[in-house]
């Protein structure tokens, strides 16, 4: 069975609250799930401590087992110290659209003709 330690989302809308969850990787976000680990809740500051809870332990185990966390329960894990911090690099994500590009290139083809005029 293939394990992964994922957020289940909780709450009403635009309230979000999240449990961070053992769970078969087949299951819905919501749906079954093994074990609860922890919360998040993102509507709590960045420095208050009951943003993120965990049962550390118990995500340990998860991890010797060989569960897979999701991106955004790793950057927890890396925060708390559990996993190390894993190299990102996404050298495309600061590049503007093709629209803007091209628009980009307009002016700089217009400005280029007022200046040589």
């Amino acid at each position: 069975m293939a394990t992964k330690i994922r957020l289940a989302r909780g709450g009403s809308k635009k309230r979000p609250h999240y449990s961070i969850v053992a769970a078969d990787s087949r299951m819905p976000r919501d749906g079954r799930f093994l074990e609860k680990l922890g919360t998040y809740n993102p509507l709590l500051p960045k420095d208050s401590e009951d943003r993120i809870r965990m049962n550390v332990e118990r995500v340990q185990h998860w991890l010797s087992l060989g569960a897979q966390p999701t991106d955004r329960v790793a950057r927890f894990l890396e925060a708390a110290g559990l996993r190390a911090k894993a190299a990102r690099s996404n050298p495309n994500k600061g590049t503007p659209g093709k629209k803007a590009q091209e628009r980009a290139a307009a002016r700089a083809e217009t400005s280029a003709e007022a200046s040589a005029e």
